[in-house]
């Protein structure tokens, strides 16, 4: 992979409402134009969550410009040719997604949702905080990887160990 070039990075969730869109506002930024973030889902909600807009206006990302999509939008001719396809939620990592043109790299970084989460505005704005520390602490490391020097399968190797961070989902027993 060229050092040069733009990487198209796919975040995927079931509903697209709100981890999926924090991981494209987050890369979008630390991405630092190196890296061009998209979101979808299997089952979009058709509207953002709002606590989503909050947390990432509160952190300092961009908030505004974001909509919730089906995933197959992006399997259509003319759409951007993805090189990372990025599962955010154990739902959608199970599903039968569409076929990627180009194989793109792929991995399942498992984030627990939290607009699941019931209680007070300072609960939920907690559970939308960590979601984005998470993803963040996440598509930090991906920024960081030396992409032109490392070959597809030590690539896939390095998504997935990203993946089994603090937060992971599927560290659970």
């Amino acid at each position: 992979m060229s050092d040069d070039r733009v990487y198209n990075v796919l975040f995927l969730c079931t509903g697209n409402s709100a981890r999926s869109i924090l991981a494209e506002s987050i890369l979008n930024a630390e991405g630092k134009g190196r890296f061009r973030a998209f979101s979808a889902g299997s089952y979009p909600k058709g509207t953002i969550n709002p606590w989503a807009i909050r947390t990432l206006d509160a952190l300092g990302y961009p908030c505004s410009g974001f909509s919730s999509k089906r995933w197959d939008v992006f399997a259509e001719p003319g759409a951007p040719q993805m090189d990372f396809i990025i599962t955010v939620c154990d739902d959608a990592a199970g599903e039968v997604c569409p076929i990627w043109p180009g194989h793109p790299a792929s991995a399942h970084w498992g984030i627990e949702d939290p607009s699941t989460v019931e209680g007070s505005e300072v609960d939920k704005g907690r559970a939308f905080a960590q979601a984005a520390r998470y993803l963040k602490n996440r598509i930090m490391l991906l920024v960081n990887l030396p992409l032109a020097s490392i070959d597809r399968l030590a690539l896939e190797a390095h998504l997935h160990e990203i993946g089994q961070m603090e937060g992971s989902t599927s560290l659970r027993a």
